[in-house]
């Protein structure tokens, strides 16, 4: 994530613990902060914006809780959760230029926010704020980093990702329904198998899903628990008694979500296990959502060489130098995007590792790929619904082509006569090119009729339908737009 500068010229002499820094003038951030800035020019990368939003609620909570406990005076407590709630709503996004690539702590990106906060603060009272001593109050770079990482990513897994996998799930349930008619080859190791109903297959994406959005909502308690309290190693050292719990409390008022105290600080702030767990269910939803993407792209697969089963929404020309040529799209962009969660998953996991005693000290990269995660999967995922499952249309008769062809229907022979009767009839039925009914008739002595009930494709997907929606956690709105689902025709949803 690209910011600008504060724009304006010239700079000012700030000074820290370690002596004067020339900092821009315009910057509401102080020394420690330019100090970061000079020493982590790595990547450009910086902390997103959802993560700057939870740092924010948490610097405005401790400052409006530290106000109530009478370890700050009201004056300057109002000014700090004024400036604070100014962070968590994005308007000084430009004043936090820190690179992610930074102390393992995220102590620039701590001070970073302490001195945006108390140089805006102090402006307001016209009178001093100091970005330890009052921003700062009964708290480290050790519970704060840790604790922001945390509300951020249950806060967008709450309020995007969740949401769009439900609504994924939705229009995968909607268009199964509508398409349950349809009978096709069913396959297996890329080749021929038993039937199914085009509803039942994608059935089984909508249940990926689903279980996707389970796994996540299962790992919700563990992520919503704070080190907050902990300090610079976990003892709570130089906090009111009382600080923490209130601070957690102001949280889950403000965000309506059930955020709660670590149950042991030397573990939430030693480790990251919370956020490695939750980016390995990422990971199985971006596996899921491959698998998805996968299917639709050799369905779509032709129109003259392929399967051509569907043909997808045609979004834009496919090549630069073969006219009329479109490509899936939005499958393969999806895909990319699952890999790059898989990438991120890596990360963390080796991110994880690498708590050090009493502190992880890799938080701020965890906090970016796994925030990135969150937000590329939320967005795939309502990509994948809207622009590439609820418009595709399907080829009734190439379906029905293939189907007629399926020499693996004379599976439902081998109870009348015999597995090894079967595979002569099916590799008598493939070597001549030959509708299978015909060269069972010749092989077996049954009659046409017999035949064709045993050979019916749809008698052999089951009998059971697709006539509800499958059951889902909460409810998920409808989109109300028609879809497509065969050649010209469209039904509402």
């Amino acid at each position: 994530m690209t910011r600008r500068r504060p724009a304006g010229g010239g700079v000012r002499i700030e000074r820290d613990s370690l002596g004067p820094v020339r900092v821009p003038n315009d910057a509401l951030y102080g020394a420690q902060t330019q100090r970061a800035v000079d020493n982590f020019p790595i990547s450009g990368l910086r902390m997103p914006r959802s993560f700057l939003r939870a740092l924010g609620l948490i610097k405005a909570a401790a400052a409006r809780v530290n106000r109530g406990l009478g370890t700050l005076d009201s004056a300057r407590a109002r000014a700090i959760e004024t400036a604070a709630r100014e962070v968590a709503d994005g308007g000084l996004d430009a004043h936090f230029p820190v690179d992610v690539f930074q102390t393992g702590s995220g102590t620039s990106t701590n001070m970073n926010a302490n001195e945006v906060i108390a140089r805006r603060a102090a402006g307001r009272l016209r009178r001093r704020v100091h970005p330890n001593d009052h921003v700062n109050l009964g708290q480290s770079s050790n519970d704060v980093i840790p604790s922001a990482l945390h509300v951020a990513a249950a806060l967008e897994i709450r309020s995007a990702l969740l949401p769009a996998l439900d609504h994924l799930a939705a229009v995968i349930d909607r268009r199964a329904r509508a398409l349950d008619g349809i009978v096709k080859t069913g396959r297996t190791h890329l080749m021929d198998a038993m039937p199914v109903r085009l509803g039942q297959e994608m059935s089984g994406w909508g249940g990926q899903v689903r279980d996707a959005a389970a796994r996540l909502r299962g790992s919700l308690p563990r992520l919503q628990a704070l080190a907050l309290g902990g300090t610079a190693v976990g003892t709570g050292v130089n906090t009111h008694p009382r600080f923490a719990r209130r601070v957690v409390a102001q949280l889950r008022r403000e965000t309506g979500v059930p955020f709660t105290l670590a149950g042991n600080r030397f573990a939430a702030m030693g480790s990251q296990d919370a956020a490695v767990e939750t980016s390995g269910q990422l990971r199985a939803a971006a596996v899921a959502l491959t698998k998805i993407a996968n299917d639709l792209r050799l369905m779509n697969s032709g129109p003259a060489a392929g399967l051509a089963e569907i043909r997808l929404p045609a979004l834009q020309p496919g090549s630069s130098i073969m006219p009329g040529k479109v490509n899936p799209v939005v499958p393969e962009a999806v895909a990319m995007a699952c890999a790059q969660v898989l990438g991120h998953d890596l990360t963390i996991a080796i991110a994880g590792q690498s708590g050090s005693f009493e502190l992880n000290v890799m938080l701020p990269v965890v906090a970016y790929d796994l925030l990135g995660s969150i937000a590329i999967l939320a967005a795939s995922a309502r990509l994948l619904a809207d622009k590439a499952i609820a418009g595709f249309e399907v080829n009734r008769d190439r379906i029905a082509a293939a189907l007629d062809r399926n020499a693996v229907l004379a599976t439902a022979l081998t109870p009348l006569v015999g597995y090894d009767r079967g595979a002569a009839i099916v590799h008598r039925a493939v070597e001549e090119d030959r509708p299978i009914l015909d060269v069972a008739r010749e092989m077996t002595g049954l009659d046409a009729r017999t035949l064709a009930r045993l050979l019916d494709p749809a008698r052999l997907t089951g009998p059971a339908r697709l006539t509800r929606p499958a059951r889902r956690t909460r409810p998920v709105p409808r989109t109300g737009a028609a879809t497509r689902t065969g050649r010209g025709r469209r039904t509402r949803p």
